[in-house]
């Protein structure tokens, strides 16, 4: 396969290169903070973002919702099927 843009730097306005499915934890934070979370079923994401907010959001399914989260809560998540993308 042949990457054009291998020689490109990536900034957070790039489109993400890797992806990991999620699954909610209290106690733990994501290997690797998300740019962005997709969800296959919509709903509420209670996640902490990078910057130490802690807060609710609603994700509609199949949209990339762009969050720098470091966390994803299982207690106030009803979202299924989360990815994160970095």
């Amino acid at each position: 396969m042949s990457d054009v843009f291998a020689r490109h730097r990536s900034g957070l306005e790039s489109p993400a290169a890797h992806l990991a499915a999620v699954t909610p934890d209290d106690a733990a934070d994501l290997a690797v903070a998300s740019r962005a979370l997709n969800v296959a079923g919509s709903g509420s994401v209670r996640l902490t973002t990078t910057g130490g907010s802690t807060g609710t959001v609603y994700v509609s399914a199949g949209a990339a919702f762009p969050v720098r989260a470091r966390r994803v809560w299982a207690t106030g998540t009803t979202a299924t099927g989360i990815v994160a993308m970095w």
